[in-house]
């Protein structure tokens, strides 16, 4: 779950923030997780719904009060923090998605069944948001064969 809240938030201390709360809903409806035919999917989906929410709450916050955009990734990062930069980039929903579709390797069906939209929604927020990261990360794979060979 912590995984995939890092992936969610890009950050430990927000990825730590998301789990938490997600596990106190979690034991704050527990018959409902025990009755669930399968409680990773059920946890899942609170994790995914939770952040969805907080970033809706914090969109309203920052609405009022302009931030400035966190600098673009060293050209010489390693892909780690590339990927993370890149995907930081992308609005909440359609970074859900692409965590959800392409990280946890979920169906179409599963994603658009937890985020509540149609399978065609996730198929094109997906495809869309696959577009921007192909044009934010570029020569990656400049990084990825660097990145192989010293692991």
């Amino acid at each position: 779950m912590y995984r995939t809240a890092y992936l969610l938030c890009g950050n430990a201390d927000g990825a730590r923030d998301l789990t938490q709360t997600t596990l106190a809903k979690l034991f704050q409806h527990w018959r409902r997780v025990a009755a669930a035919d399968n409680p990773q999917a059920y946890a899942r989906t609170v994790l995914t719904r939770t952040f969805l929410a907080e970033r809706r709450r914090r969109l309203r916050d920052l609405l009022a009060h302009r931030r400035i955009d966190p600098p673009r990734a060293a050209h010489h990062a390693d892909l780690r923090v590339t990927l993370l930069a890149a995907l930081a980039e992308l609005p909440p929903r359609a970074r859900a998605m692409v965590v959800l579709r392409y990280w946890e390797d979920l169906s179409v069906e599963t994603v658009a069944e937890l985020l509540r939209c149609s399978e065609g929604t996730v198929k094109s927020q997906c495809s869309r948001a696959l577009a921007k990261l192909r044009v934010r990360l570029g020569d990656a794979h400049v990084y990825a064969t660097d990145y192989a060979t010293e692991s």
